[in-house]
């Protein structure tokens, strides 16, 4: 017997306030129709004041109990992927435990910026085929409007707020592809990339610092490493392209996405892409687009995903997913 993480539910959450793009127009240089074209997002949600990544967090995470009709204490442990957690320490993963009344278990934060759902997915995953835990709550929570330079056109035109969850729970399979669950991941890292997309404060500065980012060198990494990372995975599941159903990406620009997919062999109608409404929510964006493309009746009982993403670090990773 082998033991497989399955999804047995999601949810999402995003802030009320919708910020479309000809709002930037008020205040700098740009348009529309320059934003939508060099990116593909027409909106996205910001966090209100009092709203924390850890209030969204929990949002998700009620739905994603409720779509797999589960309680708090049926969960084992938490997993919450963000860069943006409301405090230094504690680990906004415990603030969500102690929001949902979850008693028991552990909790705790994974950061890999943009690629953290996936390293969170991966992590989980471990605990479940180890025995360690049989069902993990992995969330995706992001308030980045607030590591916002508004004076840079360049970036704060790119990110949105956001939450996502999914439930993963241990089930027995075959052992081979037709299992339903995470079937393979596969999880990279480069330090010495870290200057073309990184956040200019923290605790040794006393700041909060903005995000900077050199968008042409990411770019031209992240297409490269995204199709790279996608085809090790699919490798060490022993499927191929034709077989992949969806590909479920990080969303943060439609020129990365496409560029990818082309890069991969995958046509554009095989990609699930919430990007233009949401636009880049980090480590949320990946469970957002599950929970999204789940309730418009995108995702299907079987259908096998790659979903992939890349972050600051560099860090980035895959995985195959039978839903």
């Amino acid at each position: 017997m082998t033991v497989r993480a399955v999804i047995k539910g999601c949810g999402h959450y995003l802030p009320k306030r919708i910020v479309e793009n000809s709002e930037f127009e008020q205040t700098l240089d740009t348009s529309d129709e320059w934003i939508s074209s060099r990116s593909g997002i027409r909106r996205r949600h910001f966090a209100s004041q009092d709203e924390t990544t850890s209030n969204m967090a929990t949002f998700a995470a009620k739905k994603a109990l409720e779509d797999a009709k589960l309680l708090a204490d049926d969960i084992d442990a938490i997993i919450l992927a963000t860069s943006t957690s409301d405090l230094t320490f504690p680990s906004a993963a415990t603030m969500v435990q102690a929001k949902l009344g979850m008693t028991k278990g552990f909790a705790y934060d994974v950061q890999a910026v943009c690629a953290g759902f996936v390293f969170a997915l991966a992590n989980a995953n471990a605990l479940i085929i180890s025995g360690q835990a049989e069902r993990v709550l992995v969330i995706g929570s992001e308030t980045f409007s607030k590591l916002m330079d508004w004076q840079d056109r360049s970036t704060c035109v790119l990110f949105g707020d956001g939450a996502g969850a999914v439930i993963l729970s241990a089930e027995s399979g075959n052992g081979d592809k037709s299992d339903r669950g995470i079937l393979a991941s596969d999880l990279n890292s480069d330090g010495r990339l870290k200057d073309i997309l990184y956040v200019d404060g923290g605790v040794s500065t006393q700041s909060t610092g903005y995000l900077r980012m050199h968008g042409k060198e990411v770019y031209r990494h992240a297409i490269e490493k995204l199709a790279m990372t996608a085809e090790n995975s699919m490798k060490a599941a022993g499927v191929t392209i034709d077989e992949i159903d969806w590909i479920v990406p990080h969303q943060a620009n439609i020129r990365i996405i496409h560029g990818t997919a082309k890069k991969m062999g995958i046509p554009k109608e095989r990609i699930l892409t919430t990007v233009q409404d949401h636009g880049n929510t980090s480590a949320a964006s990946i469970p957002l687009a599950l929970s999204v493309s789940k309730t418009d009746g995108f995702l299907k009982k079987n259908d096998l995903i790659v979903t992939e993403a890349i972050g600051g670090g560099l860090a980035w990773g895959s995985l195959i997913i039978r839903w």
